[in-house]
């Protein structure tokens, strides 16, 4: 056991009451200053900002060295941590708890807010002061709730001699890097409602604040893509029973603001080119973030029980609870005043580019609050006195997916609409080539993989048809098939990267729907018992148990077995699979041994001795698997490709001439 840091430890929470007072003034005088426009309060808000983004950052970083060394005269350190565990687990348990997380959760937040002050030199003086006093204001929520019920530096005295440990299950490489960018995401939707709150209170809401904010969305909307697809594929392999997704609740807390905010990153682009769309693009950045707290709500509340969810005392939850109530009845009550007066923006015909996107947006809004819905119903009917009761992938299978499925078919030929008054039998026709192609790809897959049901054979051809379409609407706006090759390559190079970020993420869509398809549908699983020496046959591959040893980790114990894959006598893998135990948590985890291909995954895993010498063995050939996470990872690097446009790092256009300069800073 490491020597107590003494005074450090102290600094450490006393650098949190220093950004708790420094959010105190953030929120406040530039707020003041903005109502009354006093220049000298509005320079308040960037050093407030940089400064509660310090002092967060060092108390941070104290917490985590108490981690590093092992401090258990440290409550936090001492009831997550144990000086057994690897360096790596030691780091991540910083924020694999409740405490902890809430420390990193202000600290992207302070983060964001730091990134405005910064990078909004672009903003007028005004606008910029009242986004950073909101920014400031959820920070100064969420610091009281650390402060007053959640302290991370609480002390034991006597220190004991060694800590507690974490959760078997968190000790993952997966779970280190998971919860950062999870936050990043959907934390980071706290500056698109910055942005609407500032907007409402401006009285300014025109394609100018659409540019400003969009970059802000697109980032949120990546790290949240990509922190989503980590944690599935966490479950995929760390949990042992060869899926991806369980509509687990705690999923869902992610999953719906990642819906409302596809939507909101759809919508800001017709307000940014054609002005229209005002008064739901701002409605979308409150509930976008809404839901971020409503996630933050149900997996600190004690009212769910998952393996992602914190186990705290539902009194915190209350605190959260309130939080939410104000944040969220708050911003709506100002939305409620305002939007009325808001200007309606241009008119467009239901058969345009804008019509296509707001039946983008009414699909995913409504696809949110389904799975909002099978959520909450269960935690209702429970606090009513009702029967407990759980909704499960049936009823998600059964309203999400008939949502999902004229999404995708409306996606490649709304892109092909013009804006305000679009042709659908002219877009029809220019898409006529990718129905083509889809038609001969879709078939050579069915055709392959063979798959079990008529609905199956529907989503690979849905899935082909969003590639096929996506690839070719990039093509006709480069001037394919009426240009030669020369002409269209030269004209390819000089799109925006906009333009292929769209492309890449409308593919990636199409390939993880593909993925989803044929893994779900085409997936052979076998429940067995083998001894050692024994050969089954698994989709073609022979799967033969080698050998069952001991072998001793940094801080388990664990049963290992030894899996021979070949296939027509052709050693194809050698996967291992363990049993582990962990002495200091008392928990066993399982680890699944995988071979990853293209086009298939063997996917392996050693359960209990039922009898000498004979295992439990659970055995899958998943196919398109790695397509799931391959699809989700593009739709990352679509969103990364769009940051790096060179129109979002110049900032707005500026405003039309016809605008006085007095307007143009109103």
């Amino acid at each position: 056991m490491a020597m107590p840091t003494i005074g450090l430890v102290e600094m450490g929470h006393f650098l949190l009451l220093m950004a708790f007072a420094v959010a105190v003034i953030q929120s406040v005088v530039p707020m003041i200053g903005a109502a009354r426009d006093d220049s000298a309060m509005l320079e308040v808000a960037k050093p407030a900002a940089l400064g509660q983004f310090a002092c967060l950052t060092l108390a941070f970083a104290v917490l985590m060295q108490a981690y590093i060394i092992s401090d258990f005269s440290v409550a936090n350190v001492a009831t997550n941590s144990h000086s057994s565990k690897p360096m790596i687990y030691k780091i991540s348990g910083t924020w694999g708890n409740h405490e902890g997380s809430l420390v990193l959760w202000v600290w992207i937040l302070a983060l964001f807010g730091a990134g405005v002050a910064v990078l909004g030199r672009n903003l007028p003086d005004r606008f910029k002061a009242r986004v950073l006093a909101v920014q400031g204001m959820i920070g100064l929520g969420f610091l009281a709730f650390i402060v007053f019920t959640s302290n991370p530096f609480e002390r034991l005295d006597p220190a004991p001699l060694d800590g507690q440990g974490l959760n078997p299950i968190l000790q993952d490489p997966g779970l280190a890097i998971h919860p950062p960018m999870l936050y990043l995401g959907y934390v980071g939707f706290s500056t698109t409602f910055s942005f609407a709150i500032a907007a409402l209170l401006e009285g300014r809401i025109d394609p100018t604040w659409a540019r400003w904010m969009r970059p802000w969305t697109l980032a949120a909307w990546t790290f949240l893509t990509l922190g989503i697809a980590l944690g599935s594929w966490w479950a995929y392999y760390e949990l042992g029973w060869g899926g991806y997704w369980f509509w687990d609740p705690v999923e869902n807390a992610s999953f719906m603001p990642w819906l409302a905010g596809t939507a909101l990153l759809h919508s800001a682009i017709v307000v940014e080119k054609r002005n229209t769309l005002k008064s739901w693009t701002i409605l979308l950045a409150i509930l976008t973030f809404s839901l971020s707290l409503l996630g933050t709500f149900l997996v600190r509340s004690g009212v769910l029980t998952s393996v992602h969810a914190f186990a705290t005392d539902p009194e915190r939850g209350v605190f959260i609870l309130a939080l939410l109530v104000i944040a969220v009845g708050g911003s709506l009550l100002l939305y409620a005043w305002r939007a009325p007066s808001l200007e309606s923006g241009g008119i467009f015909s239901a058969v345009s580019r804008e019509g296509s996107l707001l039946l983008n947006n009414l699909l995913l809004a409504t696809a949110a609050a389904t799975v909002l819905l099978g959520t909450l119903y269960p935690l209702f009917l429970d606090a009513l006195g009702g029967p407990k009761i759980s909704v499960g992938p049936p009823y998600f299978n059964a309203t999400f997916l008939p949502l999902m499925i004229p999404l995708a078919i409306v996606l490649p030929i709304g892109v092909l609409m013009a804006w305000k008054r679009g042709n659908l039998p002219s877009a029809l026709r220019r898409a006529l080539p990718a129905v083509i192609a889809m038609a001969v790809i879709a078939t050579v897959i069915v055709f392959l993989v063979a798959p079990k049901s008529a609905m199956a054979t529907f989503g690979i051809a849905i899935g082909v048809w969003v590639i096929a379409g996506s690839v070719f609407e990039l093509l006709s706006r480069a001037g394919f098939p009426n240009m030669g090759a020369a002409r269209v390559w030269n004209r390819l190079c000089g799109l925006p990267r906009a333009a292929f970020a769209m492309t890449v993420a409308h593919i990636g869509l199409g390939v993880l729907i593909l993925g989803v398809t044929v893994s779900s549908t085409a997936q052979v699983e076998r429940i067995l018992t083998l001894a050692e020496g024994e050969t089954v046959d698994l989709a073609g591959y022979d799967i033969t148990l080698a050998s069952i040893s001991d072998v001793r980790g940094p801080n388990y114990v664990a049963e290992r077995a030894t899996f021979d894959v070949s296939r027509g006598g052709s050693e194809i893998a050698t996967l291992f699979s363990e049993r582990r135990f962990f002495p200091v948590e008392r928990n066993n985890t399982t680890e699944a041994g995988i071979d990853t291909g293209l086009l298939r995954d063997i996917y392996l895993v050693i359960g209990e001795e039922v009898e000498p010498g004979r295992f439990n063995v659970r055995l899958y050939y998943n196919p398109l698997a790695f397509w799931i996470w391959g699809g989700a990872g593009l739709m990352g690097i679509a969103g990364l490709i769009s940051l790096a446009d060179r129109r979002h790092r110049i900032g707005a256009p500026q405003p039309a001439r016809s605008r006085r300069p007095a307007d143009a800073q109103a």
